[in-house]
């Protein structure tokens, strides 16, 4: 039990408070640095969260298909569809599709019926024994096998051969629909049906798959795609895509008429990717060397509860705003990042021909001053002009990777990975439910260290509380003694 001033008059709650004070110090000097680690905690992950933006942003420079400068049109949807590469170039082109690729097909001609005469399902039995020859392949068919199993055991089957076969069983027709996986004359096969000892034909188990009253059957279909490309034919194509002199030719119908395709330099879409990517980074780096050299008010510690409540709402977010001042100055993950991404966009490329645009100065891309954090201007006018007369080059620039070196989009998306992965390997990220990084760990001691100071606290208080209530009962009872002394020796005068 807590007695205070009974006795003595003193206000010990308010000497004891005051003293606990003095004694809390060490505590809310802590209390403050695990403040301040977690505001600089927050401000880290916010930091990462923009260098993952821009690292979504950068994947688009190290791929070939964002530098596409050029653009064509069919003028035979029905017949073809066209598309360019970065190896393109302007001009006009005659095309005609002489033939399209197809797969080999070979399905139940009628609906199959089951052992009870009625249409089948793939869960009923097939009712016959025998095997399946496909060339060298054999698959056993067991007559307690299903319509379903015999489908899968003749895919599975040819998997890993020429050619590999699709087959199901159909509920709706009660067929089985049979068909080659590839395109091409090469995938023509036969189907042949015997007894279990591979002797002698076996018709029964025909007309249960094919049912076209042989015990062999033959695909149709399989056929090479060709077209004319100027005047070139080209054949023996496996499949209805096929990429000439830069242009993919997507092959739908064959067709008799001979159809101009006409392609045109297009360096628009480079050059908005290019430019929102650097307005991005531009936005990016400011802000990052806007921290990194923002300063800092060791004066202005975080507050304590206790201390705001002496405060109004203003003076409380003008004081945390001078607190919070400086959490990212001159860190070296940052600084180091800074350094990497101004090497990334600024050193020559290595690995190009000779001659070749190996330089992002020579496109009209240079960095500005080192106070400037690096930032990227652009003149677009020399952009554009490269774009336009050397687009295979910039894309070289930009998207080779190789031993010899690589380009300045796998450079900075490289980087960027870097980056993210030493913040997060420093701060954490709000979105993993695993963080073992190192600011987790500084706070997480320090919760610890603050968990053990405030059990330290409590018995110092509870300590004074004994102290004082033991000299307040000491006082009572001198008090006591003093009262009876001068009733019973001077008669209560």
């Amino acid at each position: 039990m807590r007695v205070g001033g009974l006795a003595s008059g003193m206000d010990t709650e308010s000497i004891v408070k005051d003293m606990m004070k003095i004694q809390k110090m060490p505590l809310d000097k802590l209390m403050q640095q695990k403040t301040f680690t977690e505001w600089q905690q927050e401000a880290f992950r916010d930091t990462n969260l923009s260098m993952s933006n821009l690292r979504t942003s950068a994947s688009n420079l190290r791929l070939q298909s964002s530098f596409n400068s050029y653009s064509a049109t069919s003028p035979a949807p029905n017949s073809f569809t066209v598309a360019t590469t970065a190896n393109a170039m302007s001009g006009s082109y005659q095309v005609q599709v002489t033939s399209v690729a197809s797969a080999a097909k070979l399905n139940s001609t009628l609906g199959i019926t089951n052992t009870a005469g009625t249409a089948a399902k793939s869960t009923d039995q097939i009712g016959v024994a025998g095997k399946i020859n496909i060339g060298s392949i054999s698959i056993d068919v067991a007559s307690t096998d299903t319509f379903a199993d015999v489908a899968k055991n003749l895919q599975d089957a040819t998997a890993a051969s020429v050619p590999a076969l699709r087959a199901s069983f159909d509920n709706t027709t009660s067929r089985f629909f049979i068909a080659t996986k590839g395109m091409g004359a090469d995938q023509a096969f036969t189907m042949n049906f015997t007894a279990a000892d591979g002797t002698t034909e076996n018709g029964a188990l025909a007309d249960k798959i094919i049912n076209n009253g042989a015990a062999t059957a033959t695909a149709t279909g399989a056929a090479d795609g060709s077209i004319k490309f100027d005047g070139i034919d080209i054949g023996g194509l496996k499949s209805n895509q096929t990429t000439v002199n830069g242009i993919t030719v997507n092959m739908l119908q064959a067709s008799t008429t001979v159809s101009t395709i006409n392609v045109q330099s297009n360096p628009e879409k480079p050059l908005a990717m290019i430019k929102d990517f650097v307005d991005k980074y531009n936005e990016t780096i400011e802000n990052l060397q806007k921290q990194l050299v923002e300063k800092r008010f060791p004066d202005f510690q975080p507050l304590s509860d206790e201390q705001k409540k002496d405060l109004t709402e203003t003076e409380i977010e003008l004081w945390e705003e001078k607190a919070r001042s400086g959490l990212l100055r001159n860190d070296p993950v940052l600084k180091s990042a800074m350094q990497d991404l101004r090497r990334a966009f600024m050193d020559s490329v290595g690995g190009l021909a000779e001659g070749n645009i190996n330089h992002l100065s020579q496109i009209g891309i240079n960095t500005g001053s080192y106070t400037e954090g690096g930032k990227l201007f652009i003149d677009e006018a020399k952009l554009s002009a490269a774009l336009t007369d050397k687009p295979d080059e910039v894309m070289a620039l930009f998207t080779t990777r190789d031993a010899a070196g690589n380009g300045v989009g796998a450079r900075v998306y490289d980087t960027l990975n870097n980056v993210v992965k030493n913040l997060s390997e420093k701060a954490g990220s709000s979105s993993s439910s695993i963080d073992n990084s190192t600011l987790s760990k500084k706070i997480k001691q320090m919760n610890d260290e603050i968990s053990r100071w405030q059990d330290r606290l409590t018995r110092v208080e509870d300590r004074y509380w004994k102290q004082f209530t033991a000299m307040e009962k000491a006082l009572s009872q001198m008090n006591s003694q003093s009262t009876w002394m001068q009733q019973n020796m001077f008669g209560g005068a």
